[in-house]
């Protein structure tokens, strides 16, 4: 569905998917963190909708940000393959829980998780010499990461980089240029699995997703060649302030629904 739309909304559309396409290439995120804020309270989508719109716009972002961090060796295609068999399972299940799970809970646990993850990128600084070194037991759990992202996936709208990335690091060793492109190559099957089942329930406005995405790519480059330059502390410090703000976000935008009731 893409209904009409003020020059205004497209201007904001484009504005939306510029600087998420930036973020999107220095972190290693879809963008959706704040695509699905921005359609909500710039477009006037709902909340469903906006964050199955948020899954197509990812989609041309992240083939972008994987070619550029690839042309610098920094996609291993086995982690993400890994990755992105669990998030397969878990994006439509996701999206299938969309219209069943208090998203309220769901956020208040992200936030909780969020924090945790927060300190423990103060506490290890990735090497970018760091490989992953997958054996049975590893490749187990990048599939089992890669369920709980493709879920959050279909839930949120996001395309579980904010996940991965840090789980990478922090939990596999990986660079964090490493784990950035290969989120980001994880995210495009993720992607397209949770569009295809949203597309279903007629839950995207594709005019807007890809309005989004097609911005989106215009920046993605600049922003992975910006997290090549920055150093690796200084890359987990702006990555852990990034975290703060989605807090911040998803703190907001579920407390008045907490205390609305």
């Amino acid at each position: 569905m893409t209904p009409r739309r003020s020059l205004g909304g497209w201007a904001w559309l484009i504005l939306t998917g510029l600087l998420a396409g930036f973020l999107s290439g220095l972190f290693g995120v879809g963008g959706g963190i704040l695509i699905v804020p921005a359609l909500v309270y710039l477009v006037r989508l709902d909340t469903r909708l906006a964050a199955g719109t948020s899954l197509l716009a990812i989609l041309p972002s992240a083939i972008v940000g994987v070619l550029t961090y690839a042309s610098a060796g920094n996609v291993d295609l086995l982690l993400a393959a890994l990755l992105a068999l669990g998030a397969i399972v878990g994006a439509p299940i996701g999206s299938w829980l969309l219209e069943k799970v208090s998203k309220r809970t769901l956020q208040w646990s992200f936030i909780a998780f969020i924090g945790v993850v927060i300190v423990s990128l103060f506490l290890v600084v990735p090497s970018r010499d760091a490989a992953v070194h997958i054996d049975v037991l590893g490749g187990v759990l990048l599939v089992i990461l890669g369920v709980c992202t493709g879920i959050l996936s279909g839930l949120l709208g996001i395309g579980g980089g904010v996940v991965v990335v840090p789980m990478l690091v922090v939990l596999f060793g990986s660079s964090d240029l490493l784990a950035k492109g290969s989120s980001l190559l994880m995210m495009i099957p993720t992607a397209l699995s949770g569009t295809i089942s949203n597309l279903r329930r007629k839950n995207v406005d594709v005019g807007a997703g890809l309005a989004v995405g097609g911005a989106a790519c215009l920046t993605t480059t600049l922003g992975g060649l910006s997290a090549a330059a920055i150093s690796p502390s200084l890359a987990n410090i702006l990555f852990a302030a990034f975290l703060v703000v989605i807090a911040v976000r998803m703190g907001f935008d579920a407390w008045p629904r907490r205390s609305a009731q």
